[in-house]
């Protein structure tokens, strides 16, 4: 019984956090389309924390974080919202820079695919 107590006393110390399920199949394809959209693009790169990366090591990026954070997300829109928008560690809203030299937030332009995306069938 103390051994019981002692245990539910240092679980509540702990931060709780929900474990989210892996997105489901529809949803992780989303997400997939929306990194082989970033990855396969030859005229933009992507900036983030103030460096200019290829679009091919953004891809890489994205998919390293998705492992590292993907049981935080369960749809396309969380990836875009918790990880493929701003970095974890800084903060900073990650961007892309078009080959005209404009630049765009990354989650709106990855918010821009998305509904593209839902535009056509799976």
């Amino acid at each position: 019984m103390i051994r019981r107590s002692l245990l539910m006393s240092v679980a509540a110390l702990l931060p709780w956090r929900p474990v989210a399920a892996a997105p489901p199949p529809h949803e992780q394809s989303r997400i997939d389309r929306l990194i082989r959209f970033v990855e396969t693009r030859k005229d933009m790169m992507f900036i983030r924390n103030g460096t200019e990366y290829s679009c091919a090591d953004a891809g890489r990026f994205l998919r390293g974080k998705l492992d590292t954070m993907g049981r935080e997300v369960t749809t396309a829109r969380e990836f875009i919202e918790r990880i493929a928008s701003k970095s974890s560690m800084s903060g900073q809203p990650y961007h892309v820079k078009f080959a005209d030299g404009k630049t765009m937030l990354a989650s709106r332009f990855l918010s821009d695919e998305l509904k593209r995306l839902e535009g056509q069938p799976g």
